[in-house]
């Protein structure tokens, strides 16, 4: 099957393509990082960087996309607008980039559409000729006479073998045609705890950002080397201790004398969310793209009780860790030169590919056949 890929990230949700057949031959992406880091994965795929918003630029994919026989358009905006963790403005300009999805569709009229985003889309409003609809209204406005659309929109990966509680809602839309209208397999009867994707895995102390306080925590030299990408984030003391004493599943504001502080040593604002640790046997919370930041939603590894009554691994995932509650496969072939800001950014923004497999062998097997 042929593909386009649009808003495509570095290629997250494609990692599992080769397996099942498909092939995508043009892809685009606004950010020349990430569209470098696409190209650095998928070489063979015709990379067109710049604002699809743009003439020129939705010309060139449209047209590059035309020499082949597309089967497959695949498109995921930017959530900000929406997300919980971004900031929902219903009015966000970003929100409105479906529009130019649509119009591929329309232009290309390939045999399926894959359009994802948060949960949030399906209630938030854009214009369209004049009026405020919400976002399924105008997709089944522009696409209802030439494509069926799957019954129930919301998924979410944890029922699909990813160790990530990550609803998501994805519109498939399967054209006319065709006898069979496209819907989400079977949910597995196992959800994937953090404690079987990332319980067997060293322990790692973080590396302390002040040089006063170095000297507080140390690693083991053959856990840092041990596994590629599973190597310590930097963190504050001050943020570092707190969590040194906080449980698996509960947050440094419910302690007593380690709480989040200021440099002054007042006590932080913030949510109970913030500074919390995961629980082992749960999947892991949604990664979002702030991962590497103990101050942001849930993204404290769970950590072990020590002798000394205090607790391990107090950080954020390690990258490698990230990978495995993502889906993404041991030897994800991420670039050298990508920095660990960025990886961590387009790890929190993609859409587990495992998940994005399953959905779409439901239409390769049956192109097979």
């Amino acid at each position: 099957m042929k593909a386009v890929s649009m808003f495509s990230n570095v290629g997250i949700a494609e990692t599992y393509f080769k397996e099942i057949g498909i092939e995508v031959k043009v892809a685009n992406e606004l950010l020349k990082e990430r569209a470098k880091f696409y190209s650095h994965l998928y070489p063979e795929t015709k990379m067109i960087v710049g604002d699809i918003t743009e003439e020129n630029i939705y010309s060139e994919f449209i047209n590059s996309a035309k020499k082949y026989n597309i089967d497959l358009l695949m498109a995921t905006p930017p959530c900000q607008g929406m997300s919980v963790a971004g900031s929902r403005n219903p009015y966000d300009e970003r929100n409105s980039l479906i529009k130019y999805a649509v119009d591929a569709v329309i232009d290309l009229n390939p045999k399926y559409v894959f359009f994802e985003n948060v949960v949030q889309q399906l209630k938030t409003p854009i214009e369209y000729n004049g009026k405020k609809i919400l976002i399924p209204e105008y997709i089944e406005q522009r696409l209802g006479k030439l494509y069926n659309t799957n019954k129930n929109q919301i998924i979410n990966a944890m029922d699909y073998g990813v160790a990530q509680n990550r609803k998501r809602a994805i519109f498939l839309l399967t054209r006319k045609d065709i006898d069979e209208v496209w819907e989400f397999p079977e949910k597995d009867n196992k959800i994937i705890t953090l404690k079987e994707a990332i319980g067997t895995l060293p322990s790692l102390n973080p590396i302390i950002r002040e040089k006063q306080f170095k000297h507080k925590l140390t690693n083991k030299k053959e856990n840092m080397e041990l596994i590629k990408w599973h190597t310590p984030p930097t963190h504050s003391w001050r943020h570092i201790e707190c969590m040194m004493h906080t449980p698996s599943g509960c947050s440094a504001w419910d302690n007593k004398e380690y709480y989040p502080k200021k440099l002054d040593g007042t006590p932080s604002k913030g949510y109970n969310t913030t500074y919390h640790r995961m629980d082992w046997n749960k999947p892991a919370p949604t990664v979002t793209r702030y991962n590497g930041v103990m101050g942001s939603q849930m993204n404290v590894h769970p950590g072990r009780l020590l002798e000394d009554g205090t607790y391990s691994d107090p950080r954020v995932l390690t990258i490698y860790e990230l990978m495995k509650i993502s889906s993404l496969p041991d030897n994800w072939d991420i670039p050298q030169w990508a920095s660990e800001n960025l990886i961590r950014y387009v790890i929190g923004e993609g859409i587990p590919p495992l998940m994005v497999k399953k959905i779409m062998e439901m239409i390769t097997r049956k192109e097979k056949k």
